[in-house]
């Protein structure tokens, strides 16, 4: 029953967090902050995950397609379609349920444990929308730039790692790439990535904002720890929801 009394809390902060936002002048300054830290700031890992995952598919698939009556084309399709269906939009959130959600988590937590939560909610602040929301809006805003970022970064991985190992011409990879294309499926990755952005701010806030004070700073790194796993299998489900809606 513990799981239904937590699902009941944040739903309840999400109520919190969309009612009564204060000037939004102030949330439109705090959303950028949060569009450079949480989206800008993740490029960085997102670049180097992505190329070398656009280089693994593509070897894995030249290893795995030497049959005479497989195109050699067919690698090419098979790198697009991994990295626009799967990779670029669920592989890069959870990566980013790691790095932005234990960092929103303690941050939050942090907050709680020093009063500055209680601080603002005693000067008449909704400290639940002025600190989450603006991390909201930064994340979901920046997420469709970090996925077609990722598309593309490990599309140009694979094909250099076409030029490196030979497996397969440039040519050839490229015209693969762009065999039967359909944009639907990028359409499909970026509404993907609006939910896993909202899930990856929003859940490690709702840990970290109600962390047990008592605990200090370990109870700060077992909220962190918490919202990763939690948030993390939230992404999963999303994953699997949304695909069934979408793609069947």
């Amino acid at each position: 029953m513990k799981i239904f009394y937590h699902i009941g809390k944040y739903l309840l902060l999400l109520r919190k967090i969309f009612r009564n936002p204060p000037r939004y002048s102030i949330y439109w300054k705090q959303t950028l902050k949060e569009m450079i830290s949480l989206g800008l700031g993740s490029l960085g890992i997102i670049c180097i995950v992505s190329f070398f995952m656009g280089a693994v598919i593509t070897i894995q698939s030249g290893a795995n397609m030497q049959d005479a009556w497989i195109p050699l084309y067919a690698i090419g399709y098979t790198v697009r379609q991994s990295v626009i269906l799967e990779f670029a939009s669920t592989v890069m959130a959870l990566i980013l349920a790691g790095k932005v959600g234990s960092n929103i988590a303690s941050e939050m937590g942090t907050m709680r444990t020093t009063e500055q939560i209680d601080a603002l909610e005693i000067m008449g602040i909704n400290a639940a929308s002025f600190l989450i929301l603006p991390k909201i809006l930064g994340l979901v805003l920046m997420m469709p730039f970090i996925v077609i970022v990722s598309m593309f970064v490990s599309m140009v991985g694979g094909w250099l790692a076409c030029i490196a190992t030979g497996i397969v011409s440039g040519y050839e990879y490229l015209y693969g790439l762009q065999y039967g294309f359909d944009s639907f499926g990028v359409t499909y990755s970026l509404i993907k990535s609006l939910f896993f952005a909202f899930a990856i701010t929003s859940i490690p806030a709702y840990h970290g904002f109600y962390v047990d004070v008592k605990g200090g700073a370990l109870e700060v790194g077992a909220a962190s720890t918490r919202a990763v796993v939690f948030t993390s299998i939230m992404i999963l489900i999303l994953n699997y929801v949304i695909t069934q809606l979408l793609l069947i």
